[in-house]
C-alpha cells in the first residue's frame, strides 16, 4: 500500500496541507513506513469545525428517509471495500489478516447495520399531556479514537452521529489512520452532503486538544487511555461541551467453581490473547477457586504454548505484533515488574518470540499466584499478558473484581443461577455470562475512571441528542 495520504478532508473536499510536517505510518510487523500522513493544526481543526457548523442546519433538519438512505450507502461502500479496510487495518495496527476481515472490518458493517435499524423506527418525539418531548441533534460532534479497533471506534460514533442528524470533526489515531481515509472516500462516494463529516490528522496535543477545546463543538466522543481523557476533559471543561468517554480497563474473568474450568480457562486465556491483548474490555484478570490454582495453571500453561504470534499478511496467523515500539516496551517493563514482584510465571515471559526478532512481537505470557496488589493488576498492560489471582469464596471473588479504579467490563463462568446472581454484584459497564460475545445493540461503556456515557445500540444514540421540552405544545 503506498497510496498518498497527505490530504484532510474538509467540506466534502480532499485538501492537500502545505509545508506541513508529515508523519510515516509503521507496519508492526516490519517496523518500517508503508504511507504517510500530514500533521494538522489547530487552524485546520477550526477550518473543519466551520464547515460542520455551517452545515447542521440543513443536516439536522433532514428527513429520516434521507438519513436511511445515506446509511444504506456507506454500508455498502464498507462492503465493497471490506479488503482495501482489512489489509489498511492490518498493515497500520498489525491484526492478523483472517481477524482484519473477520473482527475488525466485522464490526465497522455491525455498527452501521446496527444504526439504521435504529433509525427506522426511532422515537424522535412523545407527547406527554400537553407537552411535546423531542429529541434534536446535539449539534458539531469532536471524535477521537485509537487504533487498537480502529474502524470499530470510527463506526460507533460516526453512524449514530449520522443517524441522529449530528455534524462532525473526526481525528483518528496518528498510528492507525489509513482505515479512516478509506471510510472517508466510502462517505464521499455515498453523497454525504458537504461539511457534514470532517477528518483532520494530527497526534493528541496538537488536533485532539483542538477539537476538545474548540467552541463550535458541541460535544467530544473521545475512545482511550484514562490519563489522555482526562485531558480532553479538562481541555473541554472551558466551553461546558458535552464529554463522553469510553477508556480503560481491567476486567475480571470470574470462573466459579460451578463452572468447567478446563473450558472456562481455556476460553480466558484466548479472551485476553485475543487482538494481541490491545483491547479495552480483555479479560486479563483471571479470578480461580485457590483450591484450583494448580489445575488452572497447567490447563492455561498449555493454552499458552499454542497462542504463538506470526506474520499478520499470513492467512493462517492468529495473533500479530503489538501496535508500536512505545507499546512493546511498556508491556516489556510490565511483564518484568510481574516477574520482580513475585508472580509465578506461567508461560511466555520478556523479549521477542523465537524467530519473530523484527516486528513488535510479544511473547504471550500467563502470571499465576498473582495478587490483586500487584502492579500487573493494578496497570492496563494492553498486551497478551493474563494475571491469575486466586479466590476464597464468592464475597473474595465479587471483592477482588470489584478492586480496582476501572469498571468496564466483566466475565463470568459457572452455572447459570450462580453466574447471573455474581454478574449483579460486579461494578462494571458490561458483564459476559459463559463466554458469551460482543451484542452490537446492547450498550458499550463502563463505570468509575472507565468513561462515561454509552456507545453501541439505542443508547448509543442518546449522547449524539438533545432533549426539548415544548409545554402547551398539545394545548
Amino acid at each position: 500500500m503506498n497510496k498518498d495520504y497527505l490530504s484532510f478532508y474538509i467540506n466534502g473536499k480532499w485538501v492537500r496541507p502545505e509545508n506541513r510536517t508529515t508523519l510515516p505510518v509503521i507496519n508492526p510487523a516490519t517496523e518500517k513506513s508503508f504511507t504517510e500522513i500530514s500533521l494538522g493544526t489547530a487552524d485546520d481543526v477550526d477550518t473543519a469545525a466551520r464547515a460542520a457548523r455551517a452545515a447542521f442546519p440543513a443536516w439536522s433538519q433532514t428527513s429520516r428517509e434521507e438519513r436511511l438512505a445515506i446509511l444504506d450507502k456507506i454500508l455498502a461502500g464498507i462492503k465493497a471495500r471490506a479488503e482495501d479496510l482489512a489489509q489498511a487495518i492490518s498493515q497500520e495496527m498489525g491484526a492478523p489478516i483472517s481477524f482484519a476481515r473477520t473482527a475488525q472490518v466485522g464490526t465497522g458493517i455491525a455498527h452501521f447495520a446496527t444504526a439504521r435499524h435504529i433509525l427506522s423506527s426511532y422515537a424522535f418525539e412523545e407527547t406527554r399531556g400537553t407537552t411535546q418531548i423531542i429529541k434534536e441533534p446535539v449539534g458539531v460532534c469532536g471524535m477521537i479514537t485509537p487504533w487498537n479497533w480502529p474502524l470499530n471506534q470510527l463506526t460507533c460514533k460516526v453512524a449514530p452521529a449520522l443517524a441522529t442528524g449530528c455534524t462532525m470533526v473526526l481525528k483518528p489515531s496518528e498510528i492507525a489512520p489509513v482505515s479512516a481515509m478509506i471510510l472517508a472516500e466510502i462517505i464521499h462516494e455515498a453523497g454525504v452532503p458537504a461539511g457534514v463529516f470532517n477528518l483532520v490528522n494530527g497526534d493528541g496535543p496538537s488536533v485532539g486538544a483542538a477539537i476538545s477545546a474548540h467552541p463550535e463543538i458541541d460535544m467530544v466522543s473521545f475512545t482511550g487511555s484514562t490519563r489522555a481523557g482526562r485531558e480532553v476533559a479538562k481541555a473541554a471543561a472551558d466551553t461546558i461541551k458535552r464529554v463522553c468517554q469510553e477508556l480503560g480497563g481491567k476486567s475480571a474473568n470470574i470462573i466459579l467453581d460451578s463452572a468447567d474450568l478446563a473450558a472456562a480457562v481455556k476460553g480466558g486465556v484466548m479472551g485476553c490473547f485475543g487482538n494481541c491483548g490491545q483491547s479495552c474490555n480483555a479479560p486479563t484478570r483471571m479470578l480461580v477457586p485457590q483450591s484450583r490454582m494448580a489445575e488452572a495453571i497447567e490447563i492455561a500453561r498449555a493454552t499458552a504454548a499454542k497462542a504463538m504470534p506470526g506474520n499478520p499478511a499470513d492467512e493462517s496467523a492468529r495473533l500479530g505484533p503489538v501496535v508500536s515500539q512505545m507499546q512493546y516496551d511498556k508491556i516489556q517493563s510490565l511483564i518484568q515488574a510481574g516477574i520482580d514482584e513475585g508472580a509465578t510465571l506461567v508461560a511466555g515471559g520478556t523479549g521477542k518470540p523465537e524467530g519473530l526478532e523484527i516486528g513488535y512481537f510479544v511473547r504471550p505470557t500467563v502470571f499465576a499466584n498473582v495478587t490483586n496488589q500487584m502492579t500487573i493488576a493494578r496497570e492496563e498492560i494492553f498486551g497478551p499478558v493474563l494475571s491469575i489471582i486466586g479466590y476464597k469464596d464468592d464475597n473474595d471473588a465479587v471483592r477482588i473484581a470489584n478492586d480496582t479504579v476501572y469498571g468496564l467490563s466483566g466475565y463470568v463462568s459457572g452455572a447459570p443461577d450462580h453466574a447471573r446472581a455474581i454478574a449483579r454484584q460486579i461494578r462494571s459497564g458490561m458483564i459476559h455470562i459463559n463466554g458469551a460475545g460482543p451484542d452490537f445493540s446492547a450498550p458499550f461503556g463502563g463505570y468509575k475512571q472507565s468513561g462515561n456515557g454509552r456507545e453501541w445500540g439505542v443508547e448509543g444514540f442518546h449522547d449524539f441528542l438533545e432533549i426539548k421540552a415544548i409545554m402547551g405544545y398539545n394545548a
